[in-house]
């Protein structure tokens, strides 16, 4: 595989740090331009974090010394310098949507970490493992948006991660009536530290704005089909779900409960064996970020447990436990995905490595 040229749009953030960290030894990916607001441009990388940066390791020197650019007004300079970017602002949505829009139509692909463009039909939302296929709209994309090269991919929520993998499979063996979901999501998604959020301590919040509907609508896109050069969202399952932040660092735990199609109710061996050997085109491709086993099963009653489980396989494998029979349900497991590596910028980087490799960003 080549080496490509990326950049970083939202570096000094949360989710862009994270990028940093895991692309300062990507085989295939070099950092070579970071960006961020007006306010941090022109400052070295190493200042422009300074006092902000989120993790206990250092910052990786090869990144550190790079000049920030305005992510905002120099959109035609780091096009000239990237295949690529990575993109992870914190703004308005209008303000994004017209941020990623530019640099596509500046011939610059982006893979979007942000939600503006999640919904939207002719631009892909994808887990590599799951709907790989989805990529092909981005052909139509680019005849809607007037480009050769440059196009937009968005990463589904972070919510999503821990039951969507785990509920796909079945429903494509067994059939999947509806599903209840609660999830119980740590203060890194909302770019959050203990020392920057200190009333999350000894607390639990029972409301995330926004992620409710997201975690119920955007897997019938993950679920839809490609007609006509564009994502036609899935009618079932029927998702509904409740998102709760409590006070944990990293790592979303989802307790489900599922119920399958016509009385179809598979035998809890199998829907073990169903998990146990998915596997998806990420795995196919031996994909450099891809986790070799994607879902993995616990037999002991006391896990996944978030602390122990959510860098497991550097954090972008799936894992699942306590599976059994529900009173009114037919099934109920719990689940568990790192929200800034599975979630977040590794899902980016892993859809990134995908579309690298179909050849989209060449």
């Amino acid at each position: 595989m080549k080496e490509y040229n990326v950049g970083i749009i939202g570096a000094t953030g949360m989710v862009g740090q994270r990028f940093v960290l895991l692309l300062a030894k990507h085989p295939w990916f070099k950092v070579k331009v970071v960006a961020a607001s007006p306010r941090s441009a022109g400052k070295s990388y190493r200042d422009a974090v300074a006092g902000k940066w989120k993790f206990d390791c250092e910052i990786p020197e090869n990144i550190a010394a790079l000049s920030v650019k305005n992510a905002i007004d120099d959109i035609q300079e780091i096009a000239s310098e990237v295949d690529f970017v990575f993109c992870a602002v914190d703004m308005k949505k209008d303000d994004i949507k017209a941020l990623e829009v530019a640099y596509a139509k500046a011939e610059c692909p982006v893979i979007s970490n942000n939600s503006a463009f999640r919904m939207t039909d002719d631009i892909p939302m994808v887990i590599p493992e799951i709907n790989s296929d989805h990529i092909k709209v981005i052909e139509a994309q680019r005849k809607r948006l007037g480009t050769k090269r440059g196009f937009i991919a968005v990463k589904s929520n972070c919510s999503l991660q821990s039951y969507v993998p785990a509920i796909y499979p079945l429903d494509k063996k067994f059939g999947i009536k509806d599903v209840l979901v609660c999830t119980y999501q740590a203060i890194s998604g909302a770019g959050k530290t203990f020392e920057t959020w200190p009333e999350m301590i000894d607390n639990v919040i029972p409301f995330i704005g926004g992620e409710e509907e997201k975690s119920e609508k955007e897997p019938l896109k993950i679920w839809g089909k490609v007609e006509d050069g564009k994502i036609v969202n899935a009618t079932s399952p029927a998702f509904t779900a409740q998102c709760i932040r409590v006070p944990v660092s990293d790592g979303h735990l989802g307790a489900v409960f599922m119920r399958f199609k016509d009385g179809k109710k598979p035998s809890r061996e199998e829907i073990i064996e169903c998990w146990n050997n998915y596997s998806g085109r990420a795995q196919e491709l031996d994909l450099p970020s891809a986790p070799k086993q994607f879902l993995h099963y616990f037999n002991e009653d006391n896990l996944p447990q978030t602390k122990l489980q959510r860098d497991l396989e550097g954090g972008m494998a799936i894992s699942l436990g306590r599976l059994r029979e529900d009173t009114q349900y037919d099934y109920k497991f719990v689940c568990l995905s790192h929200n800034t590596l599975r979630g977040a910028a590794g899902g980016g980087v892993l859809f990134a490595e995908l579309l690298c490799a179909e050849g989209y960003l060449d």
